[in-house]
């Protein structure tokens, strides 16, 4: 169902996708400046293709409807990314990728971060099982932060 992200068309799908999808979702959230500095610095094809090579495993959603990544060998497991375009979205793609990764890595927990101010991804993930267990302010640069709660499934 979820394919690996490991060819170059692969990185330049995801590397679409998230633009696709940051520039819609996150621009009213973080405005314009943050989301374009974000795209280079994190879903860049530069910057996919160095997180592949560090052990991110990323994976594309059928009809590339989205993408997640993961990172497999940390404790909890990291669910660094899952997004879904907005074409696709309320089809239970977040909660087959959740099952898949359950399924694949048989985590003891999983934890993510999403934004505090983002109400309506903040409100699915705890349809998804997630809880609030912490916040965190991470700065990414240039004066930018990334203001999240921490969450656990």
């Amino acid at each position: 169902m979820f394919t690996p992200v490991t060819q170059p068309a692969e990185i330049e799908t995801v590397a679409r996708l998230a633009r696709e999808i940051w520039t819609t979702h996150y621009t009213p959230i973080i405005g314009t400046e943050q989301v374009e500095y974000m795209l280079a610095r994190f879903q860049s094809v530069e910057a996919i293709r160095q997180q592949l090579h560090s052990g991110m495993i990323y994976m594309l959603m059928p009809n590339a409807a989205g993408y997640f990544a993961y990172e497999k060998n940390s404790d909890p497991l990291f669910l660094s990314k899952i997004y879904v375009h907005q074409d696709f979205r309320r089809q239970g793609l977040a909660r087959k990728a959740i099952a898949w990764i359950q399924a694949a890595e048989a985590p003891h927990k999983i934890r993510l971060t999403v934004n505090r101010h983002n109400q309506t991804t903040l409100a699915a993930y705890q349809k998804l099982g997630f809880k609030k267990v912490g916040e965190q302010v991470a700065d990414i640069g240039d004066g930018y932060v990334m203001d999240d709660f921490v969450m656990e499934k």
